[in-house]
Order: C-alpha cells, then sequence, then structure tokens
C-alpha cells in the first residue's frame, strides 16, 4: 500500500519546513483521487534563506578544482542509479509516465551527471597570441555565482539535471525551483545530491507557487543568472525581469514542431516516428510533432497507415505493462488540450479520430485524453500555430518541398524540425531552409543526444544552448589575461 510522505526544501545542506508552516498535495494524474506526497508552500523568507546559503558557498566551492567537483557529481550519479527504481516508480507516479519512458528519462539523467563531471577535466580556455613578446595572454572562465534554476513538470529528473549538472561543475551554487506538479519527484533527487555530499549551500531546493518563488529568483539581486524551461508567457517575464538588473537568462520555451513527409518517404518509417514523436510522453514535450505536413501523393496512404496504428494505442496507467500512452499531467493541462481540440473543430478542421477524454477501465479518476489526429487543416488555424502539448496532432496537404517548407516555418517558433526523404538534394534544402534549432533527417522530431547543444530559434529560445559543451557559454563569462613578465 503506497502512504505518501511529507517532503521539505533542502537549504544550506539542511532539510526544513518553510517558514508558512503550510504544505501541499501533489496529485496522481492517473488517479486523481490518490495522494502523491506533500510538498512546502515556501514564502519568500525561504526563498531568502536559500539564496544566502548558496551566497555564502560560492567562492568555497569555485575554489575547488574542476576535478574535484567532478567528484562530487560523480556520485551524485551513482546515488540516482542506485535509486533507480524508486524515483522511476514515483516519477510515474507523480507525472503519470510510462515505467519504460520514466526509467529511459532517469537513465539518461544518470549519464549527465557523468558528462558533466567529465567537463571537470576539460579545458576552459584557449591561449592567444600576443603583440608583446614578453607576455603570456589567455582566456579562462568564470562561474556567474548564484544561478537560478526554474524547470518544468514534464521531464523533472532530466532537465533539472541538466541544469544543475553544468551550473556546478563550472563552479557556480544553485538555488532549484521545480514545478509544484513534480516536486516529489524533484525531492528525491535532492536526497542523491545530499547523499552525495555536497559541502552546504553549493545546491538548495525550494518548491512553492512559481509566480511568488519562480519571479522572486527572477528578480533577486544576488541571483547572477537564470536558466528557465516552461511556457512562453512565464519565460519572457523571467527574461524581462533579469535584463532589468542586468543578470544573465536563458530560456528554453515553446514549440510547435514540424514533420515533412515528402513523396518519396518510407511511409512506414515516417508514421512510426510521427507517432512517437508526437504521442509518446502524451505529447507533453517541447519537440513534440505537432503539425505532420505531407505531399499530396502520399497522402492518402500516409494517413491511412497512421490512423490504423493511432487507434491502436492503449491508454492507462503507467504503470500497466500494456499502457502506451499516460495521462495528462494535471487538470489544468487536461481541459488546455480539450479546449484546443474543441477549438480545431470549431475552426473548420476535420476530426480523424480521438477528440474526447478517455473511457472505460480504470480511465476515469484520470487525466486522459483520447489520442487525436485533425485534417483539412490551414496554417492560420489555431492548432496550426499555438502549442497545445498534448497528443493531438494535425495534417497539413502540401504539393510541393517548397510549399512544405513554408508551412512549416509559418509559426512564431523554431524549436525542432524533421523531415522523411530519400532524396539528398530534399534533404540539403531542407536543412538549408527550415527556421529550427535542432534538424532532424528521417528522424522523429523529438529528442536530441546530451552531448550535443539543444535550443531552437525565434520564440522557442532565447539564444543560448543547453547540453553538452555548449553549456559552458551561459553558465560562465569569459574572463581575457594578460600576464607581462
Amino acid at each position: 500500500m503506497f502512504e505518501p510522505q511529507t517532503f521539505l526544501n533542502y537549504i544550506g545542506g539542511e532539510w526544513k519546513s518553510a517558514s508558512s508552516n503550510l504544505v501541499e498535495a501533489s496529485m496522481n494524474p492517473a488517479n486523481r483521487h490518490e495522494t502523491v506526497g506533500y510538498i512546502q508552500k515556501s514564502t519568500l523568507d525561504d526563498l531568502e534563506e536559500a539564496v544566502g546559503a548558496a551566497k555564502e558557498a560560492k567562492m568555497g566551492w569555485r575554489k575547488l578544482s574542476g576535478p574535484a567537483r567532478g567528484e562530487f557529481l560523480f556520485k551524485a550519479a551513482n546515488q540516482v542509479e542506485q535509486r533507480l527504481d524508486e524515483i522511476v516508480e514515483m516519477m510515474t507516479r507523480e507525472m503519470g509516465k510510462t515505467l519504460p519512458e520514466a526509467k529511459g528519462e532517469t537513465a539518461r539523467g544518470v549519464a549527465i551527471l557523468r558528462y558533466y563531471a567529465g567537463e571537470g577535466m576539460r579545458s576552459i580556455g584557449n591561449v592567444i597570441p600576443s603583440t608583446d613578446d614578453a607576455a603570456l595572454m589567455f582566456t579562462s572562465r568564470a562561474p556567474l555565482g548564484v544561478v537560478g534554476v526554474i524547470t518544468p513538470w514534464n521531464f523533472p529528473v532530466a532537465i533539472p539535471i541538466w541544469k544543475m549538472a553544468p551550473a556546478l561543475i563550472y563552479g557556480n551554487t544553485v538555488v532549484f525551483k521545480p514545478a509544484q506538479e513534480t516536486s516529489v519527484t524533484a525531492a528525491l533527487i535532492m536526497e542523491c545530491f545530499h547523499a552525495a555530499g555536497l559541502p552546504a549551500g553549493v545546491i538548495n531546493m525550494v518548491t512553492g507557487d512559481g509566480g511568488l518563488i519562480g519571479q522572486a529568483m527572477a528578480d533577486h539581486p544576488d541571483i547572477q543568472g537564470i536558466t528557465f524551461t516552461g511556457s512562453n508567457a512565464v519565460g519572457k517575464r523571467v527574461g524581462q525581469s533579469a535584463l532589468a538588473r542586468g543578470a544573465k537568462y536563458q530560456l528554453e520555451m515553446g514549440g510547435k514542431n514540424p514533420v515533412i513527409v515528402a513523396r518519396d518517404a518510407d511511409l512506414d518509417l515516417a508514421v512510426d516516428a510521427t507517432i512517437s514523436g508526437g504521442l509518446k510522453s502524451t505529447g507533453q514535450k517541447c519537440t513534440a510533432t505537432s503539425r505532420v505536413i505531407v505531399h499530396s501523393e502520399i497522402y492518402e496512404a500516409f494517413k491511412m497507415k497512421l490512423l490504423e496504428k493511432v487507434q491502436n494505442i492503449r491508454l492507462g496507467s503507467g504503470f500497466e505493462a500494456a499502457t502506451w500512452m499516460g495521462p495528462l499531467a494535471s487538470e489544468n493541462q487536461f481541459r488546455t488540450v480539450l479546449s484546443y481540440i474543441t477549438k480545431g473543430v470549431e475552426e473548420g478542421g476535420t476530426l480523424l479520430c480521438g477528440g474526447g477524454k478517455g473511457l472505460g477501465r480504470d480511465l476515469e479518476a484520470g487525466y486522459f485524453v483520447e489520442p487525436t489526429i485533425f485534417e483539412n487543416i490551414s496554417s492560420s488555424m489555431t492548432i496550426a500555430q499555438e502549442e497545445i502539448f498534448g497528443p493531438v496532432l494535425a495534417l497539413i496537404k502540401v504539393d510541393s518541398l517548397e510549399e512544405a517548407i513554408q508551412i512549416a516555418n509559418d509559426v512564431k517558433f523554431g524549436l525542432s524540425a524533421s523531415i522523411f526523404t530519400r532524396d539528398i538534394s530534399t534533404m540539403l534544402t531542407f536543412m538549408q531552409d527550415i527556421d529550427a534549432g535542432m534538424v532532424r533527417i528521417n528522424a522523429e522530431s523529438a529528442g536530441v543526444e546530451l552531448q550535443a547543444p539543444f535550443g531552437g530559434v525565434k520564440q522557442s529560445s532565447s539564444g543560448s544552448r543547453e547540453q553538452g559543451q555548449a553549456a559552458i557559454e551561459f553558465y560562465t563569462d569569459i574572463k581575457t589575461i594578460f600576464v607581462k613578465a
């Protein structure tokens, strides 16, 4: 029998109750009657204490060598790996992912920690020739100081780790504010960092309302950098607040990711990738496929193959082995997705399948929405322009590659895009002309390997990149050093 526990903030190396003495429940989206755990309802006083702890710890942490900081990340990776099954179960219970998806994400978190642990041994500067033959000139990298980390609920292990690990290895201290919907999972990750023995104050976690705690982090004069993943509306406010006080900021926001299926595409491959990219994690990925742009010559064949497979998708709890797609993560997300489906019908889209709440078996108690496919969608329609963040695909028929790319680019976002084709010329044209930070050929739009830069263009990102060695660009400043003999 599952028994919910109460989880505390982590500040200055200690577990602490919020100064409000209030907690709030985290619920299971597959069964809204089940409480997963209780998290702290923090106040600005709690945030102030966490920032103070991070500020006090920052000089000692930055003075450690890169390899020494890396050892702490290796230890944290080992802790996450040892507790992998426990974390996976909690993620499935709290966020709704299937067990295989949750396991894959948590294993990725382990790999990210080990990758950045290794970064402590890599170069952080370059020697530059000086015009003075009696001088040495070189660059180094200086940490920002205290970094605020604000993360979403859709990847409650991978995203916090891929932000915190580079922040730490490059010498910063961290104040972490996880999404309310997945703060219990976040607390388990913090327990792993605690067990790894990081010095007090190097990493801190404060849970609570995003509008209060998150905004205060963006405004705080002692936080030198803010890294945020979430909605465009909130991201813009975070960026504006950081900009106003001269802090560095990194925003990863929305996507409206297209897949182009060219007339020479391998249809089975394209169908499978469209389903995986668009409907896994119940469509709750910023890189998820949302628009499927198909050449008219193969449109009907592609559509029939797609419908046949989508109609066989099984909804259910992520704990059930037969489940392919779990619930949406919250009631708010459930209502939002259904409202977009309604809007699609009202604006003239043809609903080919799905479109309603999941029914039958044990679905009534959860936030389940059927996998949904529209056709007869124009680029100007709401569901072709706005991020839905749910299991909804919009089919768009085109007569040429040029038309397909024009429609693919006709949105404010530019995160990920993919194409299915066997033709090298088509591939090259797509690579050059598509407005996206991540371009994928004969592969689904979702995902990127952890050692590669992650980020988009236009309103998907603020410009800097996450993951891989590119992360150093945000978490450090270049210091140019001139030494005269």
